[in-house]
C-alpha cells in the first residue's frame, strides 16, 4: 500500500442551506442567501456514521473529538488543541443562587487566547484552509481579535483585524502582540462589522464572522457537547450564557439537540437563559417585549457584549422562549459584583461578560426563574486579565506592613480591617 493511499482525505467544507427559504448552494466563503438574504448554515449528511460515547471518550481532549458534528469532511489541519475546557463544580454559587447545583463552563482557560472565541476561530480557520485562503480577519470587540491573531500566527496566515477605536488596553495588546494587522475604527462595533463586509467583498479574505460565519458559528456548538459529556452524558436543567451577537445561545440549543437526536443523551434540551448588560440589551428587551428587535447604542463597560444590532438576536430570543428560559440584563455595578463573587465562590476570574453572566444568574434566581431543584451551568467566556480596569477600583486596598510578626498578628486580630468580601 502506498503512502498516498493511506493519507487522510483532503479537508473540504460542507455545502450550505438558507435558514429561512431552504435554498441550497455549494460550499463557499459566503454567509448570506442570494435568494432571500437569510443566513446560511452548513448541511450535514443525515446518514453519516456517528460515534458512540466510548469512541468520543477515547479521542484527544479538544473540540475535534466531536468532528462528525462540525462542518467539514476530512481531518482538520489547524488549531487541533482547542476546546474541552473544564466544567467547574461550584457549590458556593449554588448556595448563593439557592439552586441544587452550579457548574462553571470555564472558557477563561481556552487555548490559545483565553476565551470562548478560540472555538469559533478553530472552525473558521479550517474553513479558510478548505477554501485555500491565506488571509483571515474579523470585526471584533476584543476576544475575537485576540483569537484570530493567535490562531493565524500559529497557522502562518496573514490576519487583518478591525476593532472599535475605544477598546480595553489588554485586548488591544493581546491582539497586536501576535503580529497581526490591527486597525482601530472610529465608531461602534456595528460600524466595524459593516466595514468588514465590504473588506471581504473587495479583497476576498476570509473574514471569520462575515463570509466564513456559517462555519465559524458551528464551533459554538462544542460548548453544549462538552457540557453533556462532562456531566456524565446528561443535560443540566438550565444554562445561562452571555449574549453579544446571539449566536452562542442558538448554537447551544442546536448542540444539545444534536446530541439528543444521536441518542447520546436522553431528555429534553435544557432551559436556556441569556445575559446582557443593561447598557446594551437588545436581545433581553426582545425576549421581554416581543415584536421585532430594536437596535441600541451601547453604553456599558462590558464592551465584549456591546453589539447594538445583533445578527442572531431574533434566533437567540426564539431559542430562549422555546426552551422555557428567559433573559436578564444587569447594570455595570452589578456585573462588577458578579466578577467578584464568581472569583470568590468558584475560583474563576472572568472578564466583564462573565460578570454579566454571574450577576444575571443571581437576578434570575431571585426572580424565581431558577429554582431549588435546578442544576445550572454558567458559560463564562473570557479571562478577567482582559478587563482589569473594570474591577480594579472596586477591590479593597491591601494593607502595607513591616516585615514583623506582630504586624501580622494585629491584622489577624483586626480582620475586619481587610474586607475581602
Amino acid at each position: 500500500m502506498t503512502q498516498a493511499s493511506i493519507a487522510s482525505p483532503p479537508l473540504t467544507a460542507r455545502p450550505l442551506r438558507c435558514r429561512n427559504c431552504g435554498a441550497e448552494r455549494a460550499a463557499a466563503p459566503i454567509a448570506i442567501c442570494e435568494e432571500c438574504l437569510g443566513p446560511l448554515d452548513p448541511v450535514y449528511d443525515p446518514g453519516r456514521p456517528l460515534p458512540a460515547r466510548e469512541t468520543i471518550a477515547r479521542r484527544a481532549p479538544s473540540l475535534w473529538r466531536y468532528k462528525e458534528w462540525l462542518p467539514f469532511d476530512g481531518d482538520p489541519v489547524w488549531s487541533l488543541d482547542t476546546g474541552f475546557t473544564p466544567l467547574v463544580d461550584a457549590p458556593a454559587l449554588a448556595r448563593r443562587f439557592g439552586v441544587a447545583r452550579v457548574w462553571v463552563k470555564n472558557d477563561t482557560v481556552s487555548h490559545p487566547s483565553l476565551s470562548f472565541k478560540d472555538r469559533v476561530v478553530a472552525a473558521a480557520i479550517n474553513a479558510a484552509a478548505a477554501f485555500g485562503l491565506d488571509t483571515i480577519g474579523c470585526a471584533s470587540t476584543g476576544n475575537l481579535a485576540n483569537a484570530v491573531a493567535a490562531h493565524a500566527a500559529r497557522a502562518g496566515l496573514t490576519a487583518w483585524i478591525f476593532i472599535p477605536e475605544e477598546l480595553e488596553t489588554a485586548k488591544v495588546v493581546g491582539t497586536s502582540v501576535y503580529g497581526s494587522r490591527l486597525v482601530r475604527v472610529r465608531g461602534t462595533y456595528d460600524d466595524v462589522n459593516r466595514l468588514c463586509a465590504q473588506v471581504a467583498d473587495r479583497f476576498g479574505w476570509g473574514i471569520v464572522n462575515v463570509n466564513l460565519r456559517p462555519y465559524y458559528g458551528e464551533g459554538s456548538k462544542t460548548v453544549a457537547y462538552e457540557i453533556a459529556e462532562q456531566l456524565g452524558w446528561r443535560f443540566p436543567s438550565a444554562v445561562v450564557a452571555p449574549m453579544a451577537g446571539g449566536s452562542l445561545l442558538t448554537k447551544l440549543r442546536k448542540g444539545f439537540g444534536e446530541f439528543g437526536a444521536a441518542g447520546l443523551v436522553a431528555g429534553g434540551v435544557p432551559r436556556l437563559y441569556g445575559a446582557q448588560a443593561s447598557g446594551c440589551a437588545p436581545i433581553v428587551r426582545l425576549v421581554e417585549r416581543g415584536g421585532e428587535l430594536q437596535p441600541e447604542l451601547p453604553r456599558t463597560i462590558c464592551r465584549s457584549l456591546a453589539i447594538g444590532n445583533p445578527a442572531d438576536g431574533a434566533f437567540a430570543a426564539r431559542a430562549i422562549r422555546e426552551t422555557g428560559g428567559w433573559a436578564a440584563a444587569v447594570g455595570d455595578a452589578e456585573l462588577v459584583d458578579g466578577i467578584r463573587f464568581l472569583a470568590q465562590d468558584a475560583g474563576v476570574f472572568a472578564e466583564t461578560a462573565g460578570g454579566v453572566t454571574a450577576a444575571a444568574a443571581l437576578a434570575l434566581a431571585r426572580d424565581g426563574r431558577l429554582g431549588p431543584e435546578d442544576e445550572v451551568v454558567l458559560c463564562v467566556t473570557g479571562h478577567g486579565l482582559k478587563t482589569l480596569e473594570a474591577v480594579g477600583n472596586a477591590l479593597p486596598e491591601a494593607p502595607v506592613i513591616a516585615a514583623r510578626l506582630r504586624d501580622v498578628t494585629t491584622l489577624v486580630e483586626e480582620e475586619r480591617t481587610w474586607p475581602l468580601r
